[in-house]
C-alpha cells in the first residue's frame, strides 16, 4: 500500500488511504458514496417505471438519455461558471436543488402523478445539477488533499464510482421488488442532504480579489486558449478518447452478453457489474505500488491491454467463472485509467482555469461513453454483439500501442503550479479603463549570436505560456535595425485581461521558462505596453 521512490514515480510514500486522514475529504467521499448509489438507484427506479409503457424499449433509453445530456450541453459552461464563482457555494445550491427534484420525483410517484413525460424531464433537470456540480466537484479536489495525493485521491474518487455503479442497482432491485420505485425515488432525495451538510460546515478558505471577475465569454475563450497552448493536457485528452471509445462498448453490450451468450438473468448481470466494482476496488488498493513501479504512460497502456483482454474474453468465453474473473481485471484496468488521466489533468491545470480545463476532461469522458455506448449498440446490430466486442478489443490493443508515440507526460507532479506574478508592475502615464484593447505588449532581448539557438528554442515555451495565459496572438521578431535584437509582441484582448494575466495566471513554471530565456540574452529587456484606439 505505499510507493517507493522510483525513477518511474519519484515521489515521497503515499498511501492509496492517505487522503482520507483529511476529515473535509473523508466526510466528503463517504458523502459521495451514499449519493453515488441513490443516483444508480434512481436509474434503476425509473426504468422500472416504463418498462410497462407501449414505447418501452425508446422510453428506457430515454432515461440514460436525460441523465447524460445534460452533461454533454452544459459541461463547458459550468466549467466556466465554476471558475468565477464561489466553488462551496455553487455547489452547496446544486445539490440542495437536485435533493428538492429528486424529492419531487419520489412524491409525484407516491401519489400516481409520474407520466413518462414527468419522469424524464425531472431527470432532466437533475442531470443539469449534476453536469453543473461536475467541474465544481473534481476542482475542489486540490483544495482538500495535498499536491502529493492527488493521485490517490483521483483513485478513491474512481473507485467510489464504480462502488455505486456496482452496488446501487442491485440494492434497488431488491428494493424495487419489494416495495416498488417510490422508495429509491426517496432515497436519493435523502442521499443528497449528507453532501449537504459537509459543505455546509466547510470553512473554505476565501480568497482575495485583486481584480474584477472575469466575464463569461471571455473567461470561455481564456479556457480555450489555455487548452489550445497546453501540449501535455491536449496528450491526456487525446489518450481519454483512445480508451474510452473502445472501451465503452463492454459497458453498453455486457447486457446483452449477459442474456444472450451466458443465459445469465438480471441478478447474474448484477453479479458481472459486481465483478467490475470490486476489481475497481482491487485496483485502489493497489495503485500506490502500481504508481511505484509504472508510468502514467505504462499505466495507461496496461489498462487498454487489461481491458481488450476482457472485452475479447466476454465475447468467446462461455464459461461464466472465466468471464467473472476477466471482469474483475477490467475493473482494475478501468480505475487504473481514469485515475491516471484525472490526476494528470489535476496536476497540470492551475488554479485559475482548473475548473475549465477539467469540464472539457469531463466532456471528452462522457461524451466519449455515450457516443461510444451509441455507436457500438448500432455496429451490434448490424454484426452482433460478440464481432463489436472483438473490434473494440482490437481498437484497445492499437490504443496500447498508440502509447509509444503518444504518451502523456510522467512528471506532472514535478511541475510547480503555485502562483506567482513575478512581472513588474507596467509603468502608466494614465490608467487604461479595464475594457481598453487590444492590448499590444512588446518586450525586446539582445541575444549574443552564439546563444541564438539556445534563445529561440527557449522561447518556444515562453510563447506557450503567454498564450496559455491570456495571449491571443504571440510572435517572435528579430529586428533588422538592431545587431543581435529580438522582439517578443504578443496581443491580450483586453487591460483587463492583461491585469489577470500580470497578477494571477503566471506560476512558478512559467518562472523558471522565464529564467531559462535570461540565460541566453544580455543587458536589461525593454517593454512596451500599447492599447487600441
Amino acid at each position: 500500500m505505499l510507493t517507493r521512490v522510483t525513477t518511474a514515480d519519484a515521489m515521497t510514500p503515499i498511501s492509496t488511504w492517505a487522503p482520507l486522514r483529511s476529515r473535509i475529504y473523508r466526510s466528503l467521499w463517504i458523502a459521495q458514496l451514499v449519493s453515488n448509489l441513490g443516483t444508480w438507484m434512481q436509474t434503476v427506479g425509473a426504468q422500472w417505471i416504463l418498462v410497462d409503457e407501449p414505447n418501452a424499449a425508446a422510453l428506457v433509453s430515454f432515461v440514460q438519455t436525460a441523465i447524460t445530456l445534460p452533461v454533454m450541453m452544459l459541461a463547458i459552461p459550468s466549467g466556466v461558471i465554476a471558475d468565477l464563482v464561489d466553488r462551496r457555494r455553487l455547489l452547496l445550491g446544486a445539490q440542495s436543488t437536485m435533493a428538492v427534484l429528486a424529492a419531487v420525483l419520489a412524491v409525484a410517484t407516491a401519489t400516481g402523478h409520474t407520466t413518462p413525460g414527468v419522469l424524464l424531464t425531472l431527470l432532466f433537470l437533475i442531470g443539469c445539477g449534476q453536469a453543473l456540480t461536475g467541474p465544481a466537484w473534481q476542482a475542489i479536489q486540490p483544495e482538500l488533499v495535498a499536491r502529493e495525493q492527488i493521485p490517490a485521491a483521483s483513485a478513491l474518487g474512481s473507485m467510489n464510482i464504480n462502488i455505486g455503479r456496482a452496488v446501487g442497482p442491485a440494492v434497488a432491485g431488491v428494493l424495487v421488488s419489494l416495495s416498488g420505485p417510490t422508495l429509491v425515488f426517496a432515497l436519493n432525495a435523502v442521499s443528497f442532504a449528507g453532501i449537504v451538510a459537509v459543505l455546509a460546515v466547510w470553512k473554505r478558505p476565501a480568497t482575495a480579489r485583486k481584480l474584477p471577475t472575469e466575464r463569461p465569454l471571455a473567461a470561455l475563450q481564456a479556457g480555450t486558449r489555455f487548452i489550445r497552448a497546453a501540449p501535455a493536457i491536449r496528450r491526456v485528452l487525446l489518450r481519454s478518447i483512445l480508451f474510452i471509445a473502445p472501451a465503452s462498448a463492454l459497458w453498453a453490450l455486457l447486457p446483452v452478453i449477459a442474456r444472450d451468450e451466458l443465459g445469465l438473468s438480471s441478478s447474474g448481470y448484477g453479479l458481472m457489474l459486481g465483478a467490475l466494482g470490486l476489481g475497481a476496488v482491487l485496483g485502489a488498493l493497489g495503485l500506490s505500488r502500481i504508481r511505484a513501479l509504472l508510468t502514467p504512460t505504462q499505466r495507461l497502456t496496461a489498462a487498454a491491454v487489461l481491458f481488450g483482454l476482457a472485452s475479447a474474453g466476454a465475447a468467446v468465453l462461455h464459461s461464466v467463472p472465466l468471464v467473472l474473473v476477466l471482469l474483475v481485471g477490467a475493473g482494475l484496468a478501468w480505475l487504473l485509467a481514469m485515475s491516471t488521466m484525472n490526476a494528470t489533468m489535476q496536476l497540470l491545470l492551475p488554479g485559475w482555469v482548473r475548473a475549465r480545463g477539467l469540464s472539457v476532461y469531463l466532456l471528452v469522458f462522457m461524451g466519449g461513453q455515450a457516443l461510444g455506448s451509441l455507436i457500438w449498440g448500432l455496429v451490434a446490430h448490424e454484426l452482433g454483439a460478440v464481432s463489436a466486442l472483438l473490434i473494440a478489443s482490437a481498437l484497445l490493443a492499437c490504443s496500447a500501442i498508440s502509447s509509444v508515440w503518444l504518451p502523456i507526460r510522467h512528471n506532472a507532479e514535478e511541475v510547480d503550479l503555485t502562483p506567482s506574478a513575478y512581472w513588474p508592475d507596467p509603468e502608466l502615464v494614465f490608467e487604461p479603463d479595464p475594457e481598453d484593447g487590444p492590448v499590444l505588449v512588446l518586450r525586446s532581448y539582445d541575444v549574443p549570436a552564439e546563444n541564438a539557438d539556445d534563445f529561440l528554442a527557449a522561447m518556444v515555451f515562453v510563447g506557450r505560456s503567454r498564450q496559455r495565459t491570456g495571449a491571443m496572438e504571440w510572435r517572435l521578431y528579430r529586428d533588422v535595425g538592431v545587431l543581435d535584437r529580438y522582439v517578443e509582441a504578443f496581443v491580450v484582448r483586453s487591460w483587463a485581461e492583461h491585469m489577470h494575466q500580470h497578477q494571477e495566471r503566471l506560476t512558478a513554471a512559467d518562472f523558471l521558462r522565464e529564467q531559462e530565456v535570461s540565460r541566453y540574452t544580455v543587458g536589461d529587456d525593454q517593454i512596451t505596453h500599447l492599447v487600441a484606439v
